[in-house]
């Protein structure tokens, strides 16, 4: 069950080190919009460092050659302020606001739903599972939203193998976090 406690080490795995993060550096068109993003497996965050590599040398943020990253932790402690918005599973309201926040103009009344939240969890939606999203908003399983169509895509995920993950959305999210630490990881 996806929970946010009191004590609980949260870990992003970047290109840097990420003591101070930002709401603001966020890509607008993942899982739950833009925010920073944690999990609370240190596997899934190293798993991400290569990503987060591949995208700083396409910006030209870092060279080419470097072949290490970090996974940065912090500690979670709850503000009664928060607004959080948690998705247990990986079922049809779930996959709904992935699709909402990663195509334009898809399931907006969501998308406005969701900009009332600070922290929104759930599953992640990862590189094994993105081309099964990808052929869900391609219409591959039929039209986006119909239960034939998120019955499918849904089967297809294997939902109880996925990490979860955690969007930081607002800076009073941001605040309730303090850094513990970045490792290098070479990969």
């Amino acid at each position: 069950m996806l929970e946010l406690v009191d004590g609980l080490t949260l870990y992003h795995g970047s290109y840097c080190k990420v003591k101070q993060p930002e709401v603001r550096y966020g890509a607008k068109y993942k899982d739950f919009g833009q925010g920073f993003y944690l999990t609370s497996s240190r596997k899934q965050a190293q798993n991400f460092i290569q990503t987060s590599i591949k995208k700083a040398v396409l910006n030209g943020k870092i060279d080419e050659q470097q072949n290490y990253g970090y996974v940065s932790s912090y500690k979670f402690t709850p503000n009664k302020k928060l607004n959080i918005r948690i998705y247990p599973a990986a079922d049809t309201d779930w996959l709904h606001c992935v699709v909402a926040h990663r195509r334009k103009n898809t399931f907006p009344i969501i998308v406005e739903e969701m900009k009332k939240y600070d922290i929104i969890g759930g599953k992640i939606a990862n590189d094994n599972t993105n081309a099964t999203i990808a052929a869900y908003i391609a219409l591959a399983y039929g039209d986006i939203g119909t239960q034939t169509a998120d019955d499918m895509c849904i089967g297809l995920l294997l939902p109880e193998r996925l990490s979860d993950q955690f969007c930081f959305k607002t800076d009073d999210a941001l605040n309730s976090l303090s850094f513990a630490e970045s490792e290098c990881i070479w990969i």
